[in-house]
């Protein structure tokens, strides 16, 4: 009775594996190929036989990683939170879009079958896209029979005994790729949110970047390999030369010349050298001490890990390690070289060497070398040595096919393709063995010693190419020789630099201090160089850019080693420990993330050192909106209006304060803060009593000058609407600057105003002091030059005929009373003025209605009448009045929102007050420039309407 065969479902990490495996499986026989829904990733269908088991074998491929970790929705745009919530931010894998393709193609296959075999890469990462695969298929067919299938070489005797021999996939392996994707993603997120939106806007960086795109990105493996670049770079800069001295003895004879060092190396003080010096020239005969001659070995290297080709390809070829591991993927999918991921460099005693190295006998260049290492009379074959490292997964890199060069090889793949052949012929080979000679003199009580060798065998020398083991055959000495010395100097020289890294150094100190991976680790440098961190010369040498190295003085200055390896090696450590079941999962990753968080609250909290070394290398941008000041600051709360962002505190330009809607320019939710904050900080204290919670309360600290004497300067309060200390004192101080400019002779009347839009004032002119201006014509602090009473009385009220401009003109506009810029006629829109005209100046505090003007047979200015009740139904106030009794001209103040310079915006403008003999023109007046009162607020100081405290002209006298 004949076994009815089961379905098998196989899937390869790409295309080209599939290929080439399914080919491998059906020896190209019966092998059908259909279009699955992606069309880059083709179904083969073959029979095959498995221990026995007919099967029917169904074999597609995926490309690489099949889901991605994110973000959910509220936290993936960079303004919808805090950075320091994506430490605990809810986190998901999902199916990209551009992939949705494949997963259909898995999830219609996996249907139709009972068996799952994995034929992913054999490492962490190939383990974990395995389990991707898993959940995909297991989605739509629980009753799988899972299996996977271990290789390290696309050739037949490697695939048919991996699928003769299948195992069960290795969750450990995955988990441990889990805990890396989740600590990079955490990590990187909120750092490089943090970074970016700190500093691109905030310098002058379009050297590195054509569109204002640019991102200031951290990687926790990217950042400590900076660092490696910039450490490097700055014991450079830090070195002093400083002159040495030393002593030089030459000796030629009929067999040749001998060239003795001193044993002493060098000194650093000439006196001393010049005396020993001295010394050796009054009796200079050489007396021989010691001969010694030794046999020494010269090993060959051990097998070939991922790290050490890139390391020999970048020494030997100049090759990037990037390039350098696109090659060797391409030779490994076309089943020339085995797996080139690996970080083990022993072979496992099961491993058929000879039959590797009888592969390459036919070899035009290195065959006949083969041919001796299998000759036993030879003598020349050894077992290689052990590196010590092994990571389970793969053997070192080998040639797995023979090849005297392909016709669509490629230079580089001609390289990397001799390399690994000629160091696996090498590591099978035996040592060179040479004599070595070590001749020592003295002279005069000082010794010197000179050194040669000479090659006897060179064994793996012969193929391997790359290395040398050079030097000079000393003539004979014997014990108790005398010479003259032919030529006998005192030297002078300058102590030197260590070199720039190269590819190979930085490859190995990130190796060294376990930062990366060997499949990682050419894609960490890569990322510098993408991102404007780092520069390559043309030998291999990385300096670090101008941004690299700010980045790092600014943490460096912090006090913290973020750059630095130990962080991330603890990681690495962690993270392999997952692997081999020593450490969970969720153990790994909690102490990591709490860790790292830590360390960037930190980091923001002292965010002024990051700036100040970018302002060591780069101009400051003047552009508005640009700088720290517009980052996102610290969190308050989830916002109420939108639901979905968070509002934060932040710091405008000129100065004030404001808790935003983090979803802006979508949500637009916003609190402003009295404007009479010195400082504001969010604690970690949250409100008892407002919901939806948490709301965070935050520490502020006043102005003693610009708030009353009851309130004290410091208060740690709450935004979210229960704190009655902070209403109030919106409603004393505004939530807006109000405080005029130091006034010059040159600019007299030329005040600061309010911003535009919904908050303070966002024009460029730094913020003033609380100090009052002094007057220029009298001296005194309690008025301005403009307004000052010694200068005499102003015109007020021209001829009619000249309070307009050329009755031609297509804008009636007045002269300005105290710039005298021509001031055009606008209309009002507010309700109780509505229709109404007027003139207001751009630059200064000056307004006038225009039936004033005409009324009174010239400009009201800023000491015109009242508006009586008949123009104002609602007993209102409008602008322009003189009075000197606050009760008698009920003017309110407004909440601070929507003030500008324009007109239609709400522009304030002073009026004319008596204050102790003097008049005083406030900063602003608080009703609207077309006269809507607003709030009725006075001055706690003097009890005026006109002004806020902190512009009040009582308060320096």
């Amino acid at each position: 009775m004949s076994v009815r065969p089961i379905r098998v479902l196989n899937v390869a990490e790409k295309p080209s594996v599939a290929k080439a495996v399914a080919g491998i499986l059906s020896r190209n026989q019966g092998l059908r190929v259909r279009e699955g829904r992606s069309r880059y990733n083709k179904i083969f269908e073959f029979s095959y036989v498995i221990n026995g088991q007919p099967c029917e074998m169904m074999m597609t491929s995926v490309i690489g990683h099949l889901m991605e970790l994110e973000f959910g929705d509220r936290y993936r745009k960079w303004n919808s939170c805090d950075p320091a919530d994506l430490y605990h931010a809810p986190v998901s894998k999902h199916v990209p879009e551009d992939k949705k393709d494949i997963k259909r193609t898995l999830e219609e296959e996996a249907r139709k079958c009972q068996w799952l075999v994995l034929w992913l890469d054999c490492d962490r990462e190939g383990e974990n896209i395995a389990f991707e695969v898993v959940e995909v298929c297991t989605g739509v067919n629980n009753r799988l029979d899972i299996w996977r299938a271990r290789f390290s070489a696309l050739i037949d005797r490697e695939i048919h005994y991996a699928a003769q021999n299948l195992a069960r996939p290795n969750q450990l392996f995955s988990d441990a790729v889990d805990v890396r994707q989740e600590i990079d993603l955490r990590i990187g997120a909120s750092f490089t949110r943090f970074q970016t939106m700190l500093l691109r806007d905030a310098f002058v960086l379009e050297y590195y970047a054509e569109d204002r795109n640019l991102v200031l990105s951290y990687g926790p493996c990217q950042f400590p390999t900076l660092g490696f670049i910039v450490e490097r770079y700055w014991e450079i800069q830090a070195h002093e030369p400083e002159e040495f001295w030393t002593i030089n003895c030459s000796h030629n004879s009929d067999e040749g010349t001998a060239a003795f060092s001193w044993m002493r190396g060098h000194l650093f003080d000439y006196t001393c050298a010049v005396i020993i010096y001295e010394m050796c020239v009054e009796e200079p005969t050489a007396t021989v001490t010691e001969v010694k001659k030794q046999e020494k070995l010269k090993y060959p290297p051990y097998p070939l890990s991922t790290i050490e080709l890139e390391k020999r390809a970048s020494r030997y070829f100049r090759m990037s390690s990037e390039q350098t591991m696109k090659v060797a993927e391409e030779l490994y999918q076309a089943g020339f070289i085995s797996y080139p991921r690996t970080e083990t460099d022993s072979f496992s005693p099961q491993t058929d060497l000879h039959a590797v190295v009888h592969d390459q006998q036919g070899h035009p260049v290195w065959g006949a070398y083969a041919q001796r290492l299998l000759d036993h009379n030879a003598g020349l074959w050894r077992n290689p040595g052990s590196g010590g490292h092994d990571d389970k997964a793969h053997p070192p890199i080998h040639p797995t096919k023979f090849s005297a060069g392909e016709s669509n090889w490629s230079q580089d793949h001609h390289k990397v393709y001799e390399l690994v052949v000629r160091h696996f012929l090498a590591c099978v080979s035996q040592p060179a063995v040479g004599a070595e000679t070590t001749v020592e003199i003295d002279i005069a009580g000082e010794g010197f010693s000179a050194s040669g060798r000479v090659i006897l065998s060179k064994n793996y020398l012969d193929v391997y190419r790359f290395e040398s083991w050079g030097g000079s055959l000393l003539p004979r000495y014997d014990v108790g020789q005398q010479f003259i010395p032919t030529a006998l100097t005192l030297d002078s020289g300058v102590t030197r630099p260590p070199a720039l890294l190269s590819e190979a150094d930085l490859l190995s100190c990130m190796d060294k201090a376990g930062i990366g991976t060997d499949a990682t680790m050419h894609d960490h440098i890569k990322k510098l160089l993408d991102r404007f961190y780092a520069t390559k010369d043309a030998n291999t040498r990385f300096s670090p850019t101008h941004l690299g190295e700010a980045l790092v003085l600014g943490y460096d200055d912090m006090g913290y080693e973020l750059w630095k390896p130990y962080l991330r090696a603890a990681m690495e450590s962690d993270m392999k420990a997952v692997s081999v079941g020593t450490k969970r999962k969720n153990e790994a990753l909690t102490a990591c993330l709490e860790q790292m968080k830590a360390c960037f609250l930190d980091a923001r909290l002292n965010k002024v050192k990051l700036l100040q070394a970018m302002e060591a290398f780069f101009e400051r941008n003047n552009r508005a909106g640009g700088g720290e000041q517009n980052q996102i600051g610290h969190v308050v709360r989830r916002c109420n209006l939108c639901q979905e962002s968070d509002m934060a505190l932040k710091r405008k330009p000129d100065g004030n304060f404001m808790v935003g809607c983090l979803g802006y320019p979508q949500c637009r939710n916003v609190i402003w803060l009295p404007g009479s904050i010195a400082e504001a900080n969010v604690s970690t204290d949250v409100c008892n009593s407002c919901n939806p919670g948490p709301v965070y309360k935050i520490r502020f600290k006043f102005r003693r000058l610009e708030i009353p004497p009851s309130y004290s300067i410091d208060h740690l309060g709450c935004i979210g609407g229960c704190d009655d200390i902070l209403r109030e004192l919106t409603e004393i101080c505004g939530t807006g600057s109000r405080i005029l400019p130091t006034v010059s002779a040159g600019a007299q009347g030329q005040g600061q105003g309010p911003g535009r839009g919904r908050g303070p004032s966002s024009n460029n002119a730094s913020r003033t002091t609380n100090q009052q201006g002094t007057c220029i014509h009298c001296g005194q602090t309690a008025h301005y030059s403009n307004s000052c009473p010694s200068q005499g009385p102003r015109s007020r009220a021209p001829t009619s005929s000249n309070s307009r401009t050329d009755s031609n003109a297509d804008e009636a506009s007045i002269p300005c009373e105290t710039c005298g810029s021509p001031c055009p006629v606008r209309t009002a829109n507010t309700e109780n003025n509505r229709g109404r005209k007027f003139y207001s100046c751009r630059d200064c505090n000056f307004f006038v209605w225009e039936d004033n003007v005409n009324s009174n047979g010239g400009r009201g200015g800023r000491g015109s009448n009242i508006n009586s009740a008949a123009s104002n139904p609602r007993g209102r106030s409008g602008r322009g009045s003189n009075t000197n009794n606050p009760a008698s001209n009920p003017i309110r103040r407004g909440g601070g929102r929507g003030r500008s310079r324009s007109c239609g915006r709400g522009r304030d403008r002073g009026e004319t007050h008596q204050t102790n003999g003097h008049t005083f023109i406030p900063a602003s007046t608080f009703v609207s420039a077309t006269g809507e009162p607003t709030a009725a607020r006075r001055c706690f100081s003097c009890g005026d309407p006109s002004h806020f405290a902190n512009v009040c002209p009582n308060r320096g006298l």
